[in-house]
């Protein structure tokens, strides 16, 4: 079987053509020899007519009378009277084979015609001719060598094949021609695909101006086309948010070894030190466990339970973990204040406002939770002038987070493109990030049915809000 489908379509209408030419030169060369035996019996009949123009029926004998023409007429001529022979060609004997099946065709009820096979195995056409006169009834026999005629059939035959033959031929090299040619589009539209999906080009091939089949086709790869860029864009995506995630761990286990090495240290330090890069190590294992699994959910497209998380100590623990300058005070509140307590966080001061309110639980896992609010903290303390403030409480069927500054707030210009990934309103403001923490926690969210968004109208400063569902 040819690998190519030009091949594969040649073969098959090769194989349909000498299906259909084998029975055509059948049925051909069949009628032909029909044909030709209808003139041997015609040509028969009409000496057979022109012999009985001879015999004289119309006393109580039959007899033969003499003509000019004697000796043309009686080549291959038998005269029977009943069942006995009056005459005979020259040259034939009586236990001949051509005497013997002439005998038989008298003996025939009705006028009939046989062939035989005779002098070398050539056949010979026989037919009979009845005579019936008032008182006698003769009947004449008359034969004609058919080799002549086997020899038009076998030309036709030979002819019929050599001429399959050429049309096989040319079916063959036309069909591959015709289709090679039909398919130069479809071989172009595959390496357009293949040179376009490499590069995650934006051009794709369309349904206009072009027959149906090759409309189809254009649409079915123009959708693959547009199901690659989106991995690949995802593929890239994801790579983003996990370098960009695992910068903040990383960058404290790499100046907890610098702290370490620049001098001897007691026992006591260097457990301390190997606590803090084993919390750096293990929330880098958590926050790639986190991005994966939620890319894997999203690739596979299916529901997973998400689990339940109490908000406020995860809120006390990342800004605990924050940078948090010195001159910036973070506060948190929840529902109505009655209690307020102040703890020191790494630089500047958290202050967490106790409630009577029962447990705030989200529906979300802890670690998703986390990787949600940390981009939206770690941005508020980074340009936070004197004050961050996290308020959470519960709405209807949902968990509200406000996270406010009193930092320069977002130009209105860029507002637009605030939660594009890898987008920043000023590249040179003296702050480390890559436009990928905002993206992220926003897609994070909406992946549980949440949302993360801004208040264009907060002055001064800036306010983020995140909604997730209620555990």
């Amino acid at each position: 079987m040819p690998r190519t489908l030009r091949g594969r379509l040649a073969l098959v209408a090769l194989t349909t053509a000498a299906l259909l030419m084998t029975i055509l030169t059948v049925v051909f060369n069949a009628v032909m020899d029909r044909h030709l035996q209808h003139q041997a019996d015609g040509e028969l009949r009409s000496r057979a007519a022109a012999v009985a123009t001879t015999i004289d029926t119309s006393g109580p004998r039959v007899r033969v009378l003499e003509t000019v023409n004697d000796r043309l007429l009686d080549a291959n001529v038998w005269i029977y009277a009943g069942n006995r022979l009056l005459e005979k060609p020259p040259g034939t004997t009586p236990d001949s084979t051509l005497t013997q099946a002439a005998d038989r065709l008298t003996a025939q009820p009705k006028p009939d015609c046989t062939t035989v096979h005779a002098h070398g195995h050539q056949p010979v056409r026989l037919c009979s001719h009845a005579v019936v006169g008032h008182r006698a009834t003769a009947t004449v026999v008359t034969a004609l060598d058919l080799a002549p005629y086997r020899s038009s059939a076998d030309t036709l035959l030979l002819g019929s094949l050599i001429l399959d033959g050429v049309m096989l031929g040319c079916t063959y090299v036309l069909t591959r021609l015709s289709v090679g040619r039909a398919l130069r589009p479809v071989r172009t539209m595959t390496d357009q695909a293949t040179q376009w999906s490499a590069v995650g080009s934006d051009e794709r091939f369309g349904t206009e101006d072009r027959p149906v089949e090759l409309a189809r086709l254009g649409a079915s790869m123009d959708e693959l086309l547009d199901r690659i860029r989106t991995v690949l864009r995802h593929e890239q995506q994801l790579t983003g948010e996990l370098s960009h995630e695992l910068r903040t761990p990383l960058t404290r286990i790499i100046m907890e070894l610098d702290w370490w090495r620049a001098r001897p240290r007691t026992d006591t330090e260097t457990r301390a030190s190997q606590e803090v890069i084993a919390e750096a190590a293990q929330s880098m294992r958590t926050i790639c466990d986190t991005l994966l699994n939620d890319a894997r959910d999203n690739a596979l497209n299916r529901e997973t339970v998400p689990g339940t998380t109490d908000v406020l100590p995860v809120l006390d623990r990342l800004l605990q973990h924050l940078d948090t300058p010195v001159q910036v005070k973070t506060v948190v509140e929840a529902g109505e204040a009655v209690e307020a307590v102040e703890a020191e966080g790494a630089d500047g001061a958290v202050e967490a406002v106790k409630t009577a309110a029962p447990v705030l639980e989200a529906g979300v896992a802890p670690a998703l939770l986390e990787r949600i609010l940390s981009p939206l903290l770690a941005n508020a303390v980074r340009y936070a002038r004197s004050r961050v403030t996290v308020s959470a409480r519960r709405m209807p069927g949902a968990v509200r987070i406000d996270i406010v500054d009193d930092g320069p707030g977002v130009p209105d210009a860029f507002v637009g493109e605030l939660f594009q990934p890898g987008r920043r309103a000023d590249s040179g403001d003296g702050h480390d990030g890559a436009g990928l923490g905002l993206p992220l926690a926003r897609r994070l969210a909406r992946t549980v049915g949440g949302e993360v968004s801004y208040d264009p109208g907060h002055s001064p400063g800036a306010r983020f809000t995140v909604s997730l569902p209620a555990g």
